[in-house]
């Protein structure tokens, strides 16, 4: 099983990067766009996984849950990775809480080490990935888009649970979404 740990910002922003996508396509037309309707920002790639792993990994995301509070991000702008002529990767930005976002994905990462997933060893940024380029030197025409990205607002959307995925068939399966209950954050 091909796994994750995400989170995602609601239908509204859905709805609103769903919109934008279709008007930057035309843009950049040999580029692979992300299924948007599995709007998601990546906190952990498990990757090939034994299926029969899955229910540790519920019970210790279960656990980090429960010490995180729900907490508001929003969604637009952007950019992209790579040559600024030749980009790589477009990807739109997150804002708001992202403190939160990032002590949730760190206590994720701490909670996953012990059952043998080594954390990232890059400092994590939070983004939207919308589009990657096929050719491996990249695709001007993400520059464009890039550009148009600049100004999109996608609204907030409350970020209200953790999500295991099992990326399977180009779908995104949902195998475990234990609720954000843990108290507010002060400070």
């Amino acid at each position: 099983m091909r796994l994750f740990v995400a989170v995602t910002l609601g239908p509204q922003v859905t709805a609103r990067a769903e919109a934008a996508v279709q008007r930057l396509r035309p843009l950049a037309p040999h580029a692979r766009w992300a299924r948007l309707e599995g709007l998601h920002l990546t906190l952990s790639f498990l990757g090939e996984t034994e299926p029969t792993r899955v229910p540790a990994l519920a019970q210790a995301l279960q656990e980090v849950a429960a010490r995180h509070a729900p907490f508001r991000l929003s969604a637009g702008g952007g950019g992209s990775f790579g040559s600024p002529t030749h980009p790589r990767v477009l990807w739109a930005d997150v804002r708001g809480d992202v403190a939160a976002l990032r002590a949730l994905q760190a206590d994720v990462a701490a909670a996953l080490e012990p059952l043998g997933f080594a954390p990232e060893r890059r400092e994590y940024t939070a983004h939207l990935t919308l589009a990657r380029a096929k050719a491996p030197r990249g695709d001007p025409a993400l520059a464009a888009c890039a550009q148009a990205l600049a100004q999109e607002d996608w609204g907030a959307g409350e970020v209200t649970q953790l999500r295991l995925y099992e990326s399977r068939g180009g779908a995104y399966h949902v195998l475990a979404s234990p609720a954000l209950s843990g108290p507010p954050r002060t400070g």
